[in-house]
């Protein structure tokens, strides 16, 4: 079977089986499940009585069949999937999702890139950081393997009568309370993956004040890259190196690398250290973005490592690049809700065009012939008229 049979056929025979195996009377569908940083064919089952359903990622089953599985595996598998992730299913409260006031208690961030989600977030409220996008969930309850999670989107916050400034806002308060920042040498990372013995074995082991490297997420370690979001987060990193500037490296999602910038690094080397991780290591669907990013702490700008560069390069030779990149919420970023940007950009074209307007009758005026008989007006200078 080809992947289009593959679908048609699996869909078919997934309701008879859990029908027959589990009593489930579901309705299979194939749909395009879209999220940030990826996109999938995908098989949702939703039992009939049942608000929740679940989805599976279609491409995933069709490389098991076509890697040598036998079809009947393959479905069985799926089936014994669908049943244990519905039995296993978050409880939800429809009542409490549509209520703001009890949902903005369970705000948490994520930082995405923002070019590779460019289309799906303009469906989504969020903030702009450099080339990183900061998007809002609700973490509505605990589970087994994490958190079930709800991303905000522009029509949640209408349907809310809120604003994406007054989301961010709250953001910024619960979020640091759900998920505290997670600071860890990568000795200590090391340690605790291959056993302190083999740490010290490896000569790895180092003592906090000469880490080269530190590991910035949240406990559970997923989609820790939110914290970049935070107020205090440039300050906590910084405290963190021995109170001095650092670089800061988008490991994935889930986590960032700090760097202190103590001359042993420079923006070139890290940006080809960053390429080739996501090059060879993180998975496509995790990466962030290929750049590095550097924070002045006497000077407190957050900004990406090229700025940095050019920055320092006019310092040098004298120039002014401006204020500083700090906003009162930490890294100055620009929240966007897609909706209003675009009455914004409307507003904006109308003034445009009043401007254009009053400069083109202005010409038109100086352009006017004069009148015959209008007296002459001489300019007048200090002291007098001019002769």
């Amino acid at each position: 079977m080809d992947f289009e049979e593959f679908k048609e056929q699996i869909a078919k025979d997934l309701k008879e089986v859990l029908y027959s195996r589990y009593g489930m009377d579901a309705s299979v569908e194939q749909r395009t499940v879209e999220k940030l940083n990826s996109a999938y064919d995908a098989l949702t089952v939703k039992p009939e009585d049942c608000e929740i359903g679940v989805s599976m990622n279609l491409d995933t089953l069709y490389d098991a069949y076509r890697n040598g599985e036998a079809y009947d595996v393959v479905l069985n598998k799926a089936a014994e999937l669908a049943d244990g992730s519905l039995r296993n299913k978050p409880e939800f409260n429809i009542e409490n999702i549509m209520n703001y006031d009890v949902m903005k208690e369970t705000l948490v961030m994520e930082v995405v890139s923002a070019d590779r989600n460019a289309d799906f977030l303009k469906n989504i409220p969020h903030k702009n950081i450099e080339d990183l996008a900061v998007v809002y969930r609700f973490q509505v309850c605990g589970m087994e393997d994490g958190h079930g999670t709800i991303l905000v989107t522009n029509d949640l916050l209408d349907k809310y009568g809120i604003t994406a400034e007054q989301l961010h806002a709250d953001a910024l308060e619960k979020a640091p309370e759900i998920q505290p920042i997670v600071f860890e040498g990568m000795a200590e990372v090391l340690a605790r993956q291959m056993g302190v013995e083999n740490v010290e074995m490896l000569g790895l082991n180092v003592p906090p004040e000469e880490e080269q490297m530190i590991v910035v997420s949240v406990e559970g370690n997923v989609h820790g890259a939110g914290v970049l979001a935070y107020r205090d987060f440039c300050e906590k990193a910084s405290e963190r190196v021995g109170n001095q500037s650092f670089f800061l490296l988008p490991s994935s999602i889930h986590e960032l690398l700090i760097i202190p910038d103590n001359g042993k690094f420079d923006v070139p080397s890290l940006e080809m250290m960053v390429r080739e991780v996501n090059a060879t290591t993180v998975d496509p669907a995790e990466q962030l973005t290929d750049n590095v990013y550097h924070y002045d702490a006497e000077a407190k700008i957050f900004e990406r490592g090229d700025k940095f560069v050019q920055r320092q390069q006019a310092k040098e030779a004298g120039i002014d690049m401006g204020e500083p990149n700090v906003d009162k919420d930490g890294i100055k970023g620009e929240i966007v809700n897609e909706k209003a940007h675009e009455a914004k950009s409307e507003v904006q074209g109308e003034k445009k065009s009043l401007i254009a307007d009053l400069k083109a009758k202005k010409e038109q005026i100086a352009a006017a012939p004069k009148k015959e008989n209008a007296p002459e007006i001489k300019p007048k200078a200090k002291g007098g008229d001019a002769r």
